[in-house]
């Protein structure tokens, strides 16, 4: 290549570095930067995942997306003007998700420390639950003790809190670690596993289609369903504009009617919940 030529080639590289510079400036000045990108996409990405109703609820035959978690999130679209795209994955991929630009926010997540590297999480949680166990017709589960001797075998989500939660409060315990709430559930039907880990709300559904023996084992222990979106420039306006959604929700009990009446129209008995207990 010619001298004029490295000349312009070099000038012309300069001037992309230059722009990606800019473009990357802006998005830091500009905390609405985000909102923007989604505004300008016409489309707010979120996940969707198989077998976790009634959050997530896929129609068979229509491939429809629906549950109290999508509908949380479809709201949060019409707020912002746009319609919602689902995206299948799992618990476990989310951080990864985020990084590659697949998702633009999650809907009842736990605060995780590794995950946090690379989400932002809202300090206000959309609602309150607690972790719970389903086990076997007549075998419920008193206190978390009882499970965390080499005997006992409990079943838990790959990459999810439930995880997090078997692996500090059971560490005697056998664990086995699968990819979806499908296979702990048969995990557990076929006899090998003595408990599964989920959130109460979660523990009734499933046992509502499965049976089995659902405990909130002592202590309690409390789990706050939050919001998540991708540590990047220009989020601040999307954190700020999520968390006054939130707010909104649980003040004005928006976020605990519809709930309530999700679980009331799957018929989710909620008379185990101890009286103390509100989400």
């Amino acid at each position: 290549m010619s001298f004029v030529g490295n000349i312009l080639r070099a000038s012309a590289l300069g001037g992309a570095l230059a722009v990606a510079a800019h473009t990357a400036a802006s998005a830091q000045d500009n905390p609405s930067a985000v909102i923007d990108e989604i505004r300008a996409s016409g489309e707010l990405k979120i996940p969707v995942m198989i077998g976790e109703e009634p959050g997530y609820i896929k129609n068979p035959t229509t491939g429809e997306w629906s549950g109290f978690y999508v509908d949380f999130l479809a709201g949060v679209a019409d707020e912002l003007g746009v319609k919602i795209t689902p995206v299948e994955t799992t618990w476990g991929n989310l951080a990864a998700d985020f990084q590659s630009n697949k998702i633009d926010v999650a809907i009842g997540v736990n605060p995780n420390p590794k995950r946090g590297l690379v989400v932002d999480y809202l300090w206000e949680p959309l609602f309150t639950d607690a972790w719970a166990t389903l086990s076997p017709e007549g075998k419920p589960v008193a206190t978390w003790a009882e499970l965390n001797t080499p005997e006992k075998t409990v079943v838990v989500q790959k990459g999810s809190t439930m995880q997090i939660v078997a692996e500090a409060l059971l560490p005697k315990a056998t664990l086995t670690v699968v990819e979806d709430r499908n296979l702990a559930i048969m995990e557990l039907q076929a006899g090998r596993a003595d408990a599964m880990i989920q959130s109460v709300f979660d523990v009734l559904q499933i046992a509502g289609q499965v049976g089995g023996e659902v405990s909130i084992p002592e202590p309690m222990l409390r789990n706050p369903a939050t919001l998540a979106v991708a540590r990047k420039p220009g989020n601040a306006g999307f954190i700020n504009f999520l968390t006054n959604w939130v707010q909104q929700q649980r003040s004005l009990g928006l976020a605990q009617g519809r709930l309530a009446k999700s679980w009331e129209e799957r018929g989710i008995d909620l008379s185990i919940l101890p009286d103390s207990f509100s989400f």
